[in-house]
């Protein structure tokens, strides 16, 4: 089994390329998926968010109510840590099990929007960036998902650089140009990592 890392910034492309390599047939892993169901109505990381933030952070029907958490939190980095130490043990114990159950040659790409920022690039074999241009980045927000220019940047200017990303990458996919252009590339990388899967690889 091949272990992958997948980031990228913000407008980068990074959900396409992983719809892509897991269209080619990698196990795709999301982790913004997991940190999701590791908080739904009855799990054990709902209840510890509930005790350590209150009860006022659920809606009228018993679930999560992110926006109302996102408020309490993101302002505050004591209590972001909170609730970082209660969801991320979770998402990545969920992760795990799944790399798991994952047949021997498969290549197992973990979809990690912060991996950068949260410096887990060692937990990986192999790091792929997901990399464009901040003037893209910005016009697919703005144009694409209907942001202001303001709120583009500051989405962009709250994670890593595009420096600082490139610096952990094994592979960069460049993604600043059209889609059609994207296609080729993620399909040269994947028979790269279908190559890296099949060779024989020292132990852990």
């Amino acid at each position: 089994m091949l272990s992958v890392g997948l980031t990228g910034g913000i407008g980068a492309g990074k959900s396409e390329v992983s719809r892509l390599l897991q269209s080619y047939g990698a196990v795709l892993i999301d982790s913004d998926t997991i940190a999701r169901e590791v908080v739904e109505p009855g799990t054990r990381g709902l209840a510890a968010v509930v005790e350590a933030f209150g009860p006022e952070i659920l809606t009228a029907e018993g679930t999560l109510d992110r926006p109302r958490l996102g408020s309490i939190v993101f302002g505050d980095a004591t209590k972001l840590a909170v609730l970082n130490g209660i969801v991320h043990p979770l998402v990545r114990a969920r992760s795990q099990e799944l790399a798991r159950s994952a047949g021997p040659g498969a290549v197992v790409v973990h979809d990690v929007p912060l991996l950068t920022e949260n410096g887990l690039a060692p937990l990986y074999e192999l790091v792929i960036v997901v990399d464009a241009s901040p003037e893209t980045q910005l016009d697919r927000l703005v144009h694409r998902r209907g942001m202001t220019e303001s709120e583009a940047r500051a989405r962009m200017a709250a994670q890593a650089t595009r420096e600082q990303r490139r610096a952990i990458a094994d592979v960069v996919i460049d993604n600043d140009g059209p889609l059609e252009a994207l296609e080729p590339r993620v399909r040269d990388v994947w028979a790269e990592l279908e190559r890296r899967a099949a060779s024989p690889r020292p132990a852990a």
